[in-house]
């Protein structure tokens, strides 16, 4: 879901900063981890570019021509599919350092450099790391950051590797105007890479946070669309898991019905009625069931078939829903002591886990926070301005007043994305089909089965 270009002078570190990072990742939720670099050394397009640097022969013109076509390349055949799965890549080199080599030191200008690029992938966080470059140089020739001492490019030189040093410090603080559409990224830097690998780390791990908690928008995919690849995953799992050996694949899917009788105006009344507030403020997890991270555990723990583990569960949220796994292991604790779920121990040899499932009385809320996620800020925001008001009006107010505000375009898109997460996990009444529109959609709300 996110691109993180990790950029950095020759001999800065920055390929064993990518390394850390991917190792950091880990703590997140993310399906999976690429780790990459540009250019490619195993694509003829990256070859070529790789070439051109260790020869030297080419003017900036056509090495940078060389470069944005192994990154165009890269970009659509390789990150974004990647990207649209959930996964986070992270890249050894990217677009900066383009503008940086070919743009300022080779005098290509950065304006030609980013339209070349234009259509590649925009970096969702650039992290640059930072290095003297006397003594970049001198791991460079001592072999500690290369293993092949005849890899020798044009631009390692102590001189020119000042010029890089100074193109990034003028580019990523500012100073130079980075040019649409890459002026989106979020920069980060200048991480010095001087010390020890764990200050390092710890350098790295405070960033990757910082970012991750302000739950930016990724820059190349539509997140909503990446949680409903990732939920249609979770639906296809549970159908596996629950469908009965030998019945037909085109059985009624299982986890039809999930309304169990009731409108979600009813569940969301359920709901508030049976949060207990004041055990929540002291247990200090959220004071109302309409949170982020409410919605995203008991949501996530509606579409697992059995019990989970908290690592596990974690990871099911995926980076859409993320939060912290301090804050999941809390707040699963919480519902636990007030029976919203089920522990239980799964019964390993010389251990016992804990583990955990939603109870079935719960399921509804929970499948019913998955579906109206595009609404929740929405939703929060109408019972904040109207904590009286009867949950079957919920709905058509929020399209009619648009409390929390949105841009018109935003608004219509959550209410499609909504449909779209309905046609995955089903109206939730057997035999009904899907809204197709605002006003069924209302009516789907607020109205109790026939």
């Amino acid at each position: 879901m996110y691109l993180i270009s990790v950029e950095g002078g020759d001999g800065s570190g920055k390929g064993e900063a990518a390394r850390i990072i991917g190792e950091i990742l880990n703590d997140f939720p993310f399906p999976k981890i690429h780790s990459t670099h540009e250019p490619r050394r195993h694509s003829e397009l990256g070859k070529l570019a790789l070439e051109s640097v260790m020869k030297g022969d080419k003017t900036p013109l056509q090495e940078a021509g060389l470069f944005a076509a192994d990154r165009l390349d890269h970009s659509h055949t390789i990150i974004k599919p990647l990207l649209e799965k959930g996964q986070i890549v992270v890249s050894d080199r990217n677009i900066h350092s383009s503008m940086i080599y070919q743009g300022i030191v080779g005098e290509l200008g950065i304006d030609d450099v980013v339209k070349m690029n234009a259509a590649a992938m925009i970096p969702d966080l650039v992290i640059w790391i930072d290095c003297d470059p006397v003594k970049a140089m001198k791991r460079i020739r001592s072999g500690t950051l290369r293993m092949t001492s005849n890899k020798q490019e044009y631009f390692e030189t102590t001189e020119i590797q000042k010029q890089i040093r100074k193109g990034f410090r003028d580019l990523l603080s500012g100073k130079i105007k980075v040019p649409e559409p890459f002026d989106k990224c979020q920069v980060v830097g200048p991480i010095l890479n001087e010390s020890g690998l764990d200050e390092l780390k710890k350098k790295l791990s405070d960033t990757l946070r910082t970012f991750f908690n302000k739950k930016p928008s990724p820059l190349n995919v539509d997140s909503d669309k990446v949680d409903r690849y990732l939920l249609s995953k979770m639906v296809g799992n549970l159908e596996t898991q629950t469908r009965l050996p030998g019945a037909p694949k085109n059985m009624t899917a299982i986890h039809e019905g999930w309304l169990a009788n009731t409108s979600p105006a009813k569940w969301m009344k359920f709901a508030e009625d049976n949060w207990p507030q004041k055990s929540a403020k002291e247990f200090d997890v959220p004071i109302n069931p309409f949170s982020l991270s409410s919605w995203s555990i008991l949501g996530s723990l509606s579409l697992i078939g059995g019990s989970t583990e908290v690592p596990k569960l974690h990871k099911l949220l995926g980076p859409h829903r993320m939060i912290t796994r301090r804050h999941t292991q809390r707040l699963v604790k919480w519902l636990e002591e007030e029976k919203w779920i089920n522990k239980q121990f799964n019964h390993i040899p010389f251990s016992e886990a804990k583990v955990f499932k939603l109870r079935e009385e719960r399921l509804g809320f929970g499948r019913l926070a998955l579906a109206m996620w595009p609404l929740r800020t929405s939703i929060s925001s109408w019972r904040r301005a109207n904590p009286n008001s009867e949950w079957e009006i919920c709905l058509e107010e929020i399209v009619q007043k648009n409390p929390a505000k949105l841009p018109a375009y935003q608004l219509k898109k959550c209410i499609k994305d909504v449909t779209e997460r309905l046609l995955i996990l089903t109206s939730g009444h057997r035999e009904c089909p899907v809204p197709s529109s605002i006003e069924e959609l209302i009516v789907w709300w607020k109205t109790l089965p026939p």
